[in-house]
């Protein structure tokens, strides 16, 4: 059955194939750079044309990735998150059925601000009263109000005395996602009452951001929130750690629970705003539109992403080096997901 849908698939796309010639990858804007560093060095050392990238956050490039088999959809697809079970069945709907998943690394997401102002040091409860719609009745009792805190400084003292002003990533991002499932549901589930709710009433609350201002959505290019704190004193920034790293001159990261952002910290899950890196390959197009499978292989090449690899420079965190070699092997295999991993 699985034989026949790929084989399904592959004359689909065959009989566009050489409407394209280069490969087309979309996705999160955290693992396009790490993806335009591979793709450039991959242009340059093989006889493939260099691969088109396109920064469209993980939930628009999963829509774009399994919207069907054809070379009007892209190839692979980047996401600074694990694909949802809804995604792939959406995959699996339109024909997109084999898919192969590859873990790349890790990530921190950071709470930055401008290096000329105060570092933030904030706990992840903190975060949440912070930047949450509705927050627990700071008068007491298992009630929630609409989120009354102006400043920093009205939430714990021991906070600066200045605006709550946040920028982050738009509802389509990968690392708004990862951002709301980890730090704000952290924080969210201190108070117990909202803890014990049923899940989905729990998320509800948790992962739903404030509108009145104080967190201002910006597009899906990190580079313009890198570039606002470094006009805006008083302004903070959510963005993945990569992105810090590029420029650390400029900016600062907050600690979260006492712990700063570091390749060790991430790596070793320490740091509490940790969260993994992916591609996925359309498999139907491997082999058709020339480049991709060689291209994932120069991606999971022990140069690239290995411990001393160059994607290590431009701020990848490494996966473990068993991780790294079956990762490895399934790429080359082009091991299909089952959607028990979701």
């Amino acid at each position: 059955m699985a034989i026949a849908a790929f084989t399904s698939g592959l004359s689909l796309v065959s009989a566009s194939a050489l409407a394209r010639d280069t490969v087309n990858i979309v996705g999160s804007s955290t693992v396009y750079p790490f993806a335009t560093v591979v793709a450039e060095r991959f242009g340059r050392s093989t006889d493939f044309p260099t691969p088109k990238l396109e920064s469209t956050g993980s939930g628009g490039g999963f829509k774009l990735f399994c919207a069907g088999i054809g070379t009007e959809h892209p190839d692979i697809t980047n996401a600074s998150r694990r694909m949802k079970s809804s995604e792939f069945e959406m995959c699996q709907r339109n024909g997109v059925e084999a898919i192969t998943e590859v873990k790349i690394g890790a990530d921190g997401i950071v709470i930055a601000n401008s290096r000329e102002a105060e570092q933030m040091d904030l706990s992840l409860r903190q975060v949440f009263l912070a930047l949450a719609k509705d927050v627990p009745d700071p008068e007491g009792g298992d009630t929630l109000v609409a989120n009354p805190y102006a400043k920093w400084s009205d939430i714990d003292t021991s906070l600066p005395r200045k605006d709550i002003r946040v920028m982050g990533p738009p509802p389509t991002s990968g690392t708004r996602d990862a951002f709301v499932e980890i730090a704000m549901e952290g924080g969210c589930k201190t108070f117990e009452f909202i803890k014990a709710l049923e899940k989905k009433d729990m998320r509800g609350i948790c992962h739903n951001m404030r509108e009145d201002g104080a967190f201002i959505e910006a597009g899906e290019n990190d580079n313009l929130i890198v570039q606002r704190l470094a006009q805006d004193k008083e302004m903070l920034g959510i963005f993945g750690y990569s992105f810090l790293m590029e420029n650390s001159g400029e900016i600062q990261a907050s600690t979260i629970n006492g712990v700063g952002p570091t390749p060790d910290t991430i790596a070793a899950e320490q740091y509490p705003v940790a969260r993994s890196l992916f591609f996925y390959i359309k498999n139907a197009h491997a082999g058709v539109v020339p480049g991709i499978t060689e291209y994932a292989r120069e991606f999971t090449s022990e140069g690239a992403w290995g411990d001393n690899g160059y994607l290590v420079d431009v701020g990848l965190i490494p996966n473990p080096r068993d991780v790294r070699m079956d990762t490895a092997k399934a790429v080359r295999k082009l091991k299909p997901m089952t959607g028990n991993e979701l």
